[in-house]
């Protein structure tokens, strides 16, 4: 070999990227062997083992984690199922894109809605070979998810649930809670309400957490718990009912910030207001809660938080086979607008009383 020759092929030694068939060559093993070492999985022993990782270090192999997922039937893509109805998910969805980016992976969106099942579009993310799945607030049970597992990585975001095969993340509603009845406390209140999320994701626990609250602070007396849902009729209905019965309390603590703006807009047209007459506190501190007509006050849940862990405990399964599912709970934080004040004077209050008798 002539000197440019040598040249020509140490250039060309450098440029090309180690295999896993350069190990296995240099090792003197066959390359499923080699496979095996750098999965974690057992088959060879502690010297071969030892000089496999040796020499990958030496010649600068790392493995190809898309490969890896290609061979077992998927792709760099991380499903994320939510529901278009929640603007809370929308802001969830735009900070995991670019996290997962940075990441090495695409993200493929599936919807569930009236007349698309959650099951539906679950399976859609599947059929195009989905690795990882991101789950917002779904509905399905535990079993089923548990299920779903066994055909891909699975990341529950939002729902309370005990521990199971997949990933979970999600806030701690019981702190936001707290933090909600805390602060009208603070100001004075004691007729707190509370309007239910039914069966939506976290509503069982806020409503729970609520109760606890009130009954910590010596006002269990007070507490009432209106069945609702997370979205504008159910406010809208809550405020009518409380109306109607013309024995409106001084403060109501919303599923999530929509039935707390159907509460706003219940008792705007009815010309009680807020927070002069009654404070209103939300959940999620979606995008509407901040403009200055709605100025609501509101538990912020950490996206940022929630949308990083979500996207690194899909990734961390999907490029190691041995790492366990975990569990992360985020840390929520009240923010204090101009939808709570403090209560209405008892003057205020009898006043109140008659327009609404009136009404």
């Amino acid at each position: 070999m002539t000197g440019a020759d040598s040249i020509r092929a140490a250039i060309t030694s450098r440029a090309r990227k180690p295999t896993m068939d350069d190990v296995a060559a240099r090792a003197g093993v066959s390359r499923t062997l080699v496979s095996f070492v750098m999965r974690g999985k057992p088959g060879a022993g502690e010297e071969t083992r030892r000089r496999v990782l040796e020499i990958a270090d030496e010649i600068g192999y790392k493995p190809d984690s898309a490969a890896q997922l290609l061979a077992r039937g998927r792709s760099r893509t991380l499903g994320v199922l939510l529901d278009v109805h929640q603007p809370f998910q929308a802001d969830l969805v735009t900070r995991i894109y670019p996290i997962a980016k940075a990441a090495g992976y695409e993200v493929l969106l599936s919807a569930s809605a009236p007349g698309r099942s959650e099951i539906e579009a679950i399976e859609s993310m599947l059929s195009h070979r989905c690795g990882g799945l991101i789950l917002l607030g779904p509905s399905s049970d535990r079993d089923y998810l548990e299920e779903l597992e066994e055909r891909a990585v699975v990341v529950v975001v939002g729902k309370p649930m005990p521990p199971g095969a997949f990933d979970m993340v999600r806030s701690a509603d019981a702190s936001g809670i707290r933090q909600s009845v805390q602060h009208l406390v603070e100001l004075g209140h004691r007729r707190i309400y509370h309007i239910g999320g039914g069966a939506a994701p976290g509503a069982e626990a806020r409503s729970d957490a609520y109760r606890a609250a009130m009954r910590d602070r010596g006002l269990a007396e007070f507490a009432r718990v209106i069945p609702g849902a997370h979205d504008e009729a159910a406010g809208i209905a809550a405020g009518r009912l409380m109306l109607d019965e013309a024995d409106l309390p001084t403060a109501v603590m919303a599923g999530n910030d929509r039935c707390a703006l159907g509460l706003m807009d219940s008792l705007d047209r009815a010309g009680v207001d807020v927070p002069r007459d009654v404070s209103v506190v939300g959940y999620d501190d979606s995008e509407i809660a901040r403009l200055s007509r709605i100025d609501l006050t509101t538990v912020r849940q950490d996206i940022d938080g929630l949308a990083t862990h979500a996207v690194e405990f899909a990734v961390a399964r999907l490029e190691d086979d041995s790492a366990s599912a975990v569990e992360s709970i985020v840390e929520p934080q009240l923010i204090v607008r101009g939808s709570s004040g403090r209560p209405r004077s008892a003057q205020r209050d009898r006043s109140l009383h008659r327009r609404v008798t009136d009404l």
